[in-house]
């Protein structure tokens, strides 16, 4: 199983930028062993099962709870049964079609 887990996840409390909070979620992600993207709006992580993907919701919420009265997220959610590395293979597949034009 492989479930692609898009989020962000910030205080609201913390003023203009919030870079130094987001960047504690992404230490814990990094040492998760978990495959991840960074992205200038969120992040996206490659988890087996959704279990795990709340987990990681659950750690990153644990995370900012210590600092801030008030947390937005915004979470999406892929899960797709008998798959697994989807995280580089759909932007691959993508990027092979993109080529396939250009020629």
């Amino acid at each position: 199983m492989s479930v692609l887990l898009e989020y962000a996840m910030f205080p609201t409390d913390k003023g203009e930028s919030v870079s130094e909070y987001v960047s504690k979620i992404i230490e814990m992600i990094r040492n998760s062993g978990f495959q991840y993207k960074l992205t200038a709006m969120g992040t996206i992580v490659e988890t087996s099962s959704v279990e795990e993907a709340t987990e990681i919701i659950n750690k990153s919420y644990s995370i900012l709870e210590t600092y801030s009265n008030r947390v937005y997220a915004s979470i999406k959610l892929d899960i797709q049964k008998n798959k697994k590395n989807r995280l580089l293979s759909k932007i691959k597949s993508i990027e092979n079609k993109i080529g396939e034009v250009e020629k």
